[in-house]
């Protein structure tokens, strides 16, 4: 069986506009040892990242080549991350330069593209439209609104609510009116802004990454998340009747990615060492089994978060540990095919060009 990747990041912050592009041409002309620059880097980052070293490069189609290793990759999906317009329509620029990259030759081929876009600005519809001009593989849009209330844990708003503010709730109609889908990357305090916002528009395809993002379920992380394992048990049972919810509403799906990103609360190995399969599915089991539960396998799909989760495991240890984890809650072969393949196929309109 071949997969579809659904949810991989592909950058350049040496020759492209990232919000840590600033960091990583310091690196080249300044070179300073990784481990180094670790140590000294604010708490809340480093949790973030774990290592920062594919941060402080190129991540391209050879290098995800490489590390999908011998998992059958038959295509992938970019997810938008951090490009800094410095135009109004700019944004459209990452969906334009991904669509130029050297995908399909001796790599993965790209399905589709999830480009940037912020339904509470200005402008929101003409940049959707900007978007598909600049590719026939733009499906759809995410938007940093991650928020969480311990300070020491990296956010990108400031304040809680985005999801549910006035000007979003307005802008998210052009995106419905399209068919276009939106990637909701939230920390999982905001699952129910994520179901307020489906049930508004209960027509739109909502994609929910990461399963909600539980920072802290597997050990501390920030100020005060996370610290001991009552503290753990009950943010599993918050983010999990909160993701029930989710659940309800038909127009969601939901990813199961990012579930080794160094927030979550994961020991970070050294370099280039992953974590041994075991101990990953000992952890995520209770997640999956239950977005298994909630969710079903047709509204389920695989992405690796490659290269954000490259800090803990490898794409095929990665992957192991999820298919263990699913069979052992009774997923057979026909799940893990919609899981791995079908659904991403269906939402994402693969074989649509």
């Amino acid at each position: 069986m071949t997969v579809v990747d659904a949810h991989i990041h592909q950058w350049d912050p040496l020759t492209t506009p990232r919000e840590f592009s600033g960091l990583a041409r310091l690196f080249k002309y300044l070179p300073v040892p990784l481990d180094v620059a670790k140590r000294v880097a604010p708490k809340r980052d480093r949790e973030f990242v774990g290592d920062p070293a594919p941060f402080v490069g190129p991540y391209l189609p050879a290098d995800y080549r490489t590390d999908a290793g011998d998992v059958p990759v038959e295509a992938i999906v970019h997810i938008e991350v951090e490009w800094v317009a410095k135009k109004p329509l700019g944004q459209a620029d990452e969906t334009r330069w991904v669509a130029s990259l050297p995908f399909g030759v001796d790599t993965p081929a790209l399905g589709a593209i999830v480009g940037a876009a912020d339904p509470a600005a200005p402008g929101f519809a003409e940049l959707l439209d900007a978007h598909r001009s600049a590719s026939p593989l733009f499906r759809g849009i995410r938007c940093r609104v991650e928020h969480h209330p311990d300070s020491g844990i990296r956010s990108h708003c400031k304040q809680p609510g985005t999801l549910t503010a006035p000007a979003f709730l307005d802008g998210f109609a052009a995106l419905a009116e399209r068919r276009l889908s939106f990637e909701a990357w939230v920390y999982s305090r905001q699952l129910p802004e994520v179901t307020a916002l489906a049930q508004r528009y209960p027509d739109a395809t909502i994609v929910l990454n990461h399963l909600g993002t539980p920072a802290g379920i597997f050990g501390p992380v920030g100020k005060h998340t996370g610290r001991n394992p009552g503290e753990r048990r009950e943010l599993f049972i918050r983010w999990r009747d909160d993701l029930t919810a989710l659940a309800a509403h038909p127009n969601v799906v939901a990813k199961i990615s990012g579930l080794m990103m160094p927030i979550l609360g994961h020991p970070v190995p050294p370099r280039g060492i992953p974590t041994p399969v075991p101990d990953l599915v000992e952890r995520i089991s209770p997640m999956l089994h239950h977005a298994y539960d909630v969710f079903g396998a047709d509204r389920l799909l695989w992405g690796s978060n490659f290269p954000v989760d490259k800090a803990i495991t490898s794409i095929g240890n990665a992957a192991e540990a999820i298919v263990t984890a699913l069979a052992a809650h009774g997923a057979d072969d026909k799940a893990v095919e919609q899981i791995f393949r079908a659904n991403a196929q269906r939402l994402y309109r693969i074989d649509d060009v």
